[in-house]
């Protein structure tokens, strides 16, 4: 015979956030040390990516919003997206009333998926703008419990940026300056 408390405490795995000081700071690089040391790393950048691409959770909304002129080839054009919202507050809130719902619906199913006994790492880039990202539930246990934050001068995120995704300099610091965190 097994029995079942009523509000006996859910073990849930702990879940850290890794986030960093605006793009190009190499929190990849240190979410790849924590995945060598055993941590479950969840690229919330990947997730974002994936739901605003054709076909995913918030593809349609998107589009409604910032039109067609985003999807070439049948694909997501990031950079049309972009040129759209970064350096365009309300734009860039537009999107992210858009995407983080659908972006906090993936991240709930990477937490049920792990064990308890798992530590989680969501790998993501903004933390101050983002005020649901890594709190998909109201009950005690759930969001996240810590928060690592990756540091880089400003010159060496856009060294980064410029080198490793090709971007311009002036939009390499446009999309720096728009993010807070």
């Amino acid at each position: 015979m097994s029995v079942t408390l009523p509000n006996a405490p859910v073990r849930r795995p702990r879940v850290i956030v890794l986030g960093n000081e605006k793009g190009g700071s190499g929190k990849s690089t240190a979410a790849a040390v924590f995945a060598r040391l055993g941590a479950r790393i969840v690229d919330v950048d990947r997730i974002g990516r994936e739901v605003a691409e054709v076909g995913g959770r918030a593809h349609g909304r998107l589009v409604e919003r910032f039109g067609a002129g985003i999807v070439a080839d049948g694909r997501l054009d990031r950079a049309a997206l972009a040129a759209q919202v970064f350096g365009h507050p309300d734009a860039l809130a537009d999107l992210n009333a858009i995407s983080h719902p659908a972006i906090n619906e993936v991240l709930a199913e990477e937490v049920a998926a792990a064990d308890p006994d798992d530590i989680v790492i969501f790998d993501q880039a903004v933390l101050v703008e983002s005020p649901i990202l890594g709190r998909w539930g109201t009950g005690p246990g759930e969001g996240y419990q810590d928060v690592i934050v990756v540091e880089t001068p400003l010159e060496t995120r856009v060294e980064r940026l410029v080198s490793q995704r090709k971007m311009d300099p002036a939009d390499a610091r446009a999309r720096i300056a728009s993010q807070v965190s």
